[in-house]
């Protein structure tokens, strides 16, 4: 098992992880890093625990805005192709079924 240290808030943790895994570690390491200044500020210095808090808002935020966006380039998600899709047979099985206007 491998070990990886990851430092931000003036502070070191070190983390175990898979062989082979060091770099995905040290890449999550940074996008903390990354946030650390911005969270510490909107924390008002008060925690670090709450600085902590505030990055995982950040990342939470990231990953929500990831699940709900369309793809860079794609004009509509999946999601909504499925139920644009699905509209699409709903209102054809509804004029399947009605009769024609004389």
């Amino acid at each position: 098992m491998a070990e990886v240290t990851l430092s931000f808030g003036g502070r070191s943790y070190s983390v175990a992880c898979r062989d082979g895994e060091e770099a995905r570690v040290d890449l999550l390491g940074a996008m903390i890093a990354e946030r650390w200044p911005m969270a510490q500020r909107a924390a008002g210095g008060l925690s670090p625990e709450r600085a902590m808090f505030f990055v995982a808002m950040m990342l939470a935020d990231d990953l929500d805005d990831s699940l709900h966006r369309p793809p860079a380039g794609a004009a509509v998600s999946e999601a909504a192709l499925a139920r644009i899709a699905e509209r699409l047979e709903s209102l054809a099985a509804a004029l399947e079924q009605t009769p024609p206007s004389a």
